[in-house]
């Protein structure tokens, strides 16, 4: 026998197993809730929401489809007729399991499963906010809200369609105007800035002109130097030979 994948058979084969859910699913829609095990409550849903999958297409084809499954026809008549108009706007989610605790004889867990019948309750769509400018730098931001991408994306075309000429003629004598300010800034720069590099090269000049002017002294000072240093070795000289002839002529005396 193979190991079934669906967690332990119900009943004794694969056919009882099939016709036990079947016939638990015509309870289901005749009756709207069944309460029964856990287990055979998560068997069954699968098959119920399929079965009422088919109900909610409503052709022929489908109805004998779920009469394969399902041979009373008051339960058919009553999926296609009554069940399937009220689930017509719910995508998935027919059947609801309610765990009701444990049973008293075996201790097994019950639960309650039941048909999805409320209407839809459409959710409310989230509005964002977003910042709309035709060009950057165009006035103040704008918030909008939007409703639908078809109608955001025409109003979008629009708006930049229509704010380009506009937006274009309102810069052009921004820009000529701070050209304008802007010319005499520069030129007064560009004036400043000459007229310090020719005080550099002013000072440049005189460093180097003074830098020459003590080269050239440099060379007088060192030979003036000497002159003064060797003067008065010569006038000593004649001194110390005199003093001897001065002595003998007052020692003849």
């Amino acid at each position: 026998m193979p190991r079934p994948t669906k967690g332990p058979r119900l009943g004794g084969g694969p056919a009882h197993e099939r016709l036990l859910l079947n016939n638990l699913a015509a309870s289901l829609f005749t009756h709207k809730a069944v309460t029964t095990t856990e287990t055979k409550a998560k068997r069954v849903q699968p098959v119920a929401e399929k079965l009422v999958t088919l109900a909610k297409r409503g052709d022929l084809h489908a109805r004998r489809q779920v009469m394969a499954d399902i041979s009373d026809k008051n339960v058919v008549h009553e999926l296609f007729t009554n069940i399937a108009p009220l689930v017509q706007e719910r995508n998935g989610g027919y059947t609801r399991i309610t765990k009701l605790g444990f049973r008293k004889g075996d201790n097994a867990p019950m639960a309650l499963i039941e048909l999805v019948l409320e209407p839809v309750v459409a959710k409310p769509a989230r509005t964002k906010t977003k910042l709309a400018n035709a060009i950057k730098g165009t006035g103040a931001p704008e918030v909008v809200e939007e409703a639908t991408p078809a109608e955001t994306v025409v109003e979008e075309a629009a708006v930049v369609e229509e704010a380009m000429p506009e937006a274009v003629a309102e810069e052009t004598p921004v820009v000529e105007e701070a050209v304008s300010e802007e010319t005499p800034v520069v030129e007064e720069a560009v004036a400043e800035a000459v007229a310090e590099e020719a005080v550099a090269e002013e000072a440049v000049a005189e460093e180097v002109v003074s830098e020459e002017v003590v080269s050239e002294e440099a060379p007088a000072v060192a030979e003036a130097a000497v002159v003064v240093e060797e003067a008065p070795v010569a006038e000593e000289a004649p001194a110390v030979e005199e003093t001897p002839a001065e002595e003998t002529k007052s020692e003849e005396a």
